[in-house]
């Protein structure tokens, strides 16, 4: 599956917003809109596409009640100079930028442009907007840069800040934004929604939606990224333990090169760590007092904290992520 999913700037309908978009027109219509709002929830939930539909709105985009409460028309010209990243009003900060480079964590120099940013008056809107996606991304430098903003709140600005993991994030940099909570539709209108995206069946569907907790915009990920082939290859690879095809294994391996590679390597280690941990489960409710049981279950319990954590280290420490999987299948064949 080949297909292209849109960045969320050139998204215009909106599934499951009501009640957050709600919340932020009430705000805007009564004239108490608060400068920052922290768009907290799980990856996938639609919160960039909410804050560029926020951002648009704020920008003085004409209304689209067709398409929700912060709905736009797509002609209008403010949502135009959105959609080619050309709104003098609107400052985007975000980790990766669209040249298709990765950088592993949004740089403290561009962070530090929303003090500049901030500092002008609105050149052809009603406020001026930043959106920060996600902040989660930002070091402590970049976080204690966007804190100094709000802390001394602009005239006309408000800035928009995605969290997929809010916990983790500053304290000060928290209690000083209005939180909107996300959450995923109900399963079965993510799973409609999702097959009028992707070109799969209603049970490979309702597979997607599970492996992205309900989550609209990462099950449609997991459907173009090969999730499915890569559910499969991980069942494959536990079936097989303690003696996995060692062809099958050289064959996953050499799929780990460049950066398509990458992203088959953390959606292959993302598949097995969570059928590790539903076999485990099971294992412990269905035979909890056998003798040996705990010990194989803790030696489950250590892979599946290696296969989480293994990723972000093999993308923080360049390490060879060939070199990654034979020691993960290593321990695997210890547990098998």
């Amino acid at each position: 599956m080949n297909e292209e999913i849109p960045h969320p700037r050139r998204v215009f309908d909106y599934l499951g917003g009501e009640k957050v978009e709600g919340a932020f027109a009430t705000a805007l219509e009564r004239g108490r809109l608060h400068h920052a709002w922290l768009l907290a929830g799980p990856d996938g939930v639609g919160k960039a596409t909410f804050a560029y539909r926020a951002a648009r709105r704020l920008l003085g985009a004409a209304p689209d009640p067709t398409t929700g409460l912060l709905g736009s028309h797509a002609e209008d010209p403010a949502c135009r100079q959105v959609l080619v990243r050309a709104h003098p009003d609107l400052f985007v900060l975000q980790r990766d930028p669209e040249d298709g480079r990765t950088r592993k964590s949004i740089p403290v120099e561009e962070a530090r442009g929303l003090a500049e940013f901030f500092s002008k008056s609105p050149a052809a809107a009603p406020f001026r907007v930043a959106i920060v996606d996600a902040a989660d991304d930002l070091n402590r430098f970049g976080a204690n840069a966007v804190l100094k903003i709000l802390e001394e709140p602009p005239q006309r600005g408000v800035l928009l800040i995605i969290s997929n993991t809010p916990g983790g994030l500053l304290r000060t940099l928290r209690s000083r934004c209005r939180r909107l909570n996300f959450a995923p539709p109900p399963a079965e209108v993510t799973v409609e929604w999702l097959l009028s995206k992707a070109p799969i069946s209603n049970a490979d569907a309702e597979r997607l939606v599970v492996m992205a907790g309900g989550a609209p915009g990462r099950a449609w990920r997991l459907a173009v990224g090969g999730a499915l082939e890569a559910d499969l290859a991980a069942r494959d690879l536990l079936r097989s333990l303690p003696r996995p095809d060692s062809s099958a294994m050289l064959a996953l391996a050499d799929g780990f090169r460049g950066a398509a590679g990458a992203a088959r390597f953390n959606l292959l280690f993302e598949r097995l760590a969570d059928q590790i941990r539903v076999m485990a489960t099971d294992e412990a409710i269905s035979t909890p007092a056998a003798a040996g049981e705990w010990d194989r279950l803790d030696r489950w319990a250590q892979a599946w904290e290696v296969l989480s954590r293994l990723p972000r280290e093999v993308e923080a420490l360049n390490l060879d992520r060939t070199d990654a999987f034979y020691t993960v299948l290593s321990q695997l064949r210890g547990v098998g």
